[in-house]
């Protein structure tokens, strides 16, 4: 799996490699073994993994993948703090240098392939948060629930809405902030860009799986038996139910099951069947991107 890696790295050191792919296919566990080859370190593009206490449920790497390579950005992040994309890219540059100055090889690999993208090819411009238009948003969730914030960003921006999950508060909020305030889409922004400014000479390699449906049932299963619920009812009682992170695949339907809403006998088939959905969609995503397969 990981010689057409190696063979690139062989052919252009200089190159940023990103190891990307649907989530439980392993990625974490190739980018550790072509690191520990090639004198090499691991740069998280996670948007779960780069917070602090959120452990379980978003599959930071295991001890052994930890001895293989030093992972970056891995609880790196107040639970409560706001990582946007422009933070992660100035953050990932910053490791990325460092790697590079102490004459070691970066290996980029995570899920948010929009970090990814971002970090090699650059952000599409946007205006600047706005406070009010967050607590107006925010303001909408309390008295009528996410859905509504979600129907209405729909009603002005189909595209966002379409790739955006309902529970995803925060950037849905972004999204319908972005319109407000210029009148334009963040669908129509980012495809105008194109992403087409290149920051890293890069490659990227995807992961493919066919066991994925297995995998994923495994994955939520042993999740649930590490303590997955006790994580987040730890992380509701300390005040970090309206983290960012709690939006997430596994986390939300935990949160659901501690708040009462879904039964215990449900809570695993409902993570999933929410993972097996992000997991397509994430193909997807990567169908109309220029990436090299690895079985």
């Amino acid at each position: 799996m990981i010689a057409p890696i190696l063979a690139a790295l062989e052919a252009d050191p200089a190159i940023l490699i990103c190891i990307v792919g649907p989530t439980a296919s392993g990625k974490t566990t190739v980018a550790a073994e072509v690191a520990s080859r090639v004198s090499g370190e691991i740069v998280t593009a996670d948007s779960v993994q780069i917070y602090r206490e959120f452990d379980i449920g978003s599959g930071k790497p295991t001890p052994e993948e930890l001895a293989l390579a030093p992972h970056h950005l891995v609880s790196a992040i107040d639970p409560m703090s706001h990582v946007d994309v422009a933070r992660f890219v100035g953050l990932a540059d910053a490791v990325i240098a460092d790697i590079r100055d102490r004459d070691r090889i970066p290996i980029v690999c995570g899920g948010t392939f929009l970090w990814v993208k971002a970090l090699v090819q650059g952000l599409a411009p946007a205006p600047p948060a706005s406070d009010e238009a967050r607590a107006r948003h925010r303001a909408i969730v309390d008295k009528d629930g996410r859905g509504a914030l979600h129907r209405e960003l729909e009603r002005v921006d189909r595209a966002s809405a379409k790739r955006l999950h309902p529970n995803d508060v925060v950037r849905v909020s972004r999204a319908l902030e972005v319109f407000e305030t210029v009148g334009k889409k963040l669908s129509d922004i980012q495809a105008e860009h194109g992403f087409a400014d290149a920051r890293h000479p890069a490659k990227m390699f995807a992961v493919r799986r066919p066991d994925l449906r297995e995998r994923i049932e495994h994955r939520a299963a042993a999740f649930l038996r590490a303590g997955l619920v006790a994580e987040v009812r730890g992380l509701i009682d300390r005040g970090r139910g309206d983290a960012r992170a709690m939006g997430s695949v596994g986390y939300r339907e935990a949160a659901a099951h501690v708040r009462g809403e879904l039964p215990e006998s449900d809570l695993q088939n409902a993570i999933v069947r929410s993972t097996r959905v992000f997991a397509r969609r994430q193909r997807t995503w990567l169908g109309h991107e220029d990436v090299t397969w690895v079985e």
